[in-house]
């Protein structure tokens, strides 16, 4: 028997194209895999990746602001100090201990929207 393999991919809500595109693609490295629109005033919908983190970004008013993703990681300390030289146009948080014994920083979008980048403490 063959094992069943599932893959989660998040969309996120987004209020405008080229802000997303400043926010996850300029500022935080995602690329653009591939975009769709079914005429050219109707909304935009698109997946980006980084480093295995796919994300779909959605204009489509079906769906919520606010949403939050858990993210695992490794390397979280070096990820923060990459963002930061990239831009400062974005709020990073600096990332912390937990009581759960990882590290964790948080990462909010434009649109209300939370990326939340865990790091098990291995001692």
């Amino acid at each position: 028997m063959s094992e069943i393999v599932l893959k989660g991919i998040p969309t996120f809500r987004i209020l405008d194209y080229k802000e997303a595109v400043e926010f996850y693609i300029d500022g935080l490295g995602f690329n653009i895999d591939w975009q769709h629109q079914f005429g050219p005033n109707e909304p935009v919908y698109m997946q980006i990746s980084r480093n295995g983190l796919t994300l779909h970004l959605s204009e489509n008013k079906r769906f919520d602001t606010g949403v939050i993703v858990f993210v695992d990681c490794k390397e979280l300390n070096e990820f923060y100090s990459e963002l930061n030289s990239r831009t400062s146009e974005i709020e990073l948080s600096k990332p912390e201990n937990t009581n759960w014994q990882t590290i964790q920083m948080e990462i909010e979008d434009p649109f209300g929207n939370l990326l939340r980048f865990n790091e098990p403490i291995i001692e």
